[in-house]
């Protein structure tokens, strides 16, 4: 039965509850119990005496990793190959050192060696993502420091790179994105899923507008997506994190950047600051806007402004 459910056979297949108890003809719940009746019976036999120095070198490893991982961590840093991960598991669950904590909605499927540790570190993730905002992107270094100053609260004095890491992977509610930036799962800007997501994160890297043709490059380079300039363009077009701010150009809405043609910007600066020069306007309108003083010009002369005694314009 232990070699079925943990696939230990050739094969290399892990098999359900419920598959095994078809084969044999009985409940699910039955095949739970010799499963764990199997376990116990291991853990008290002479075999496990003879093993226990393999257990405790997997013990040693589980320390030197972090002391608490999730079972995804363990999969890809113990097994010296893939036919060793099926044996890594069933070790972990005939050993008498090792917890498991299953998947939940805040954490993956995870292991540990030290409670007081494992639960210490799932606090002080529970902190990190209550502290992230939904759009919120944050460079790995300051995130790392961020998830630190947590960790100190709850006791976990002078951690290692390498651990904090680790450890950061156990939560299922934060994670990184293609950059390197940090951020809660949800959010667009770190699970991508389309063009859009991509022409974010390369506008952001680029940090200041880019014409269409080279949000579709720099995807391309960036990302390794080969990307229509024609389709990229037709992305930006439709959302709303995107402002056109010139001929082709576009640039993030949380720079700044107000939507609308340059006569709706001039109308918005006077709204905000009152009558002002031309070459005032002149100024305000190009931080908003890839345009040449020219067109700012003829747009003051549209009949929606006018000019005052003193020279100054007004809507």
């Amino acid at each position: 039965m232990l070699t079925h459910r943990f696939g230990l056979l050739g094969t290399g297949e892990r098999r359900t509850l419920d598959a095994i108890g078809k084969e044999y003809g009985i409940t699910r719940e039955r095949i739970r119990q010799i499963e764990s009746h199997g376990i116990g019976s291991i853990r008290e036999s002479e075999h496990y005496k003879k093993h226990t120095e393999s257990i405790e070198d997997l013990k040693r490893a589980i320390q030197e990793l972090g002391g608490v991982l999730a079972e995804h961590v363990i999969l890809d840093e113990v097994p010296k190959n893939a036919a060793d991960k099926n044996h890594v598991i069933f070790l972990l669950n005939v050993g008498h050192h090792f917890t498991f904590r299953r998947e939940d909605n805040e954490f993956h499927a995870r292991w540990h060696v030290d409670s007081g540790l494992s639960d210490a570190v799932e606090k002080a993730l529970l902190k990190l993502h209550k502290e992230v905002s939904a759009d919120t992107l944050i460079p790995e270094d300051d995130f790392v420091k961020l998830f630190v100053s947590f960790l100190q609260e709850e006791s976990v004095k002078n951690p290692s790179q390498e651990h904090v890491s680790r450890w950061l992977r156990i939560s299922k509610r934060i994670a990184k994105n293609p950059l390197g930036e940090w951020g809660r799962i949800e959010s667009p800007h770190v699970r991508i899923r389309n063009t859009r997501d991509f022409a974010f994160l390369t506008l952001k890297r680029h940090g200041s507008p880019m014409h269409f043709t080279e949000v579709a490059r720099g995807i391309t380079k960036l990302f390794g997506r080969e990307t229509h300039p024609a389709t990229t363009h037709n992305e930006l077009i439709k959302d709303k994190r995107f402002v056109l701010v010139g001929r082709g150009l576009y640039a993030l809405n949380e720079w700044g950047y107000a939507p609308g043609v340059v006569r709706d910007v001039i109308t918005n600066i006077l709204k905000r600051d009152g009558p002002l020069t031309r070459q005032e306007i002149v100024e305000r309108v190009k931080r908003e806007r890839y345009v040449k003083d020219a067109t700012v010009l003829v747009n003051l002369q549209s009949g929606t402004f006018a000019r005052l005694d003193d020279g100054r314009y007004s809507i």
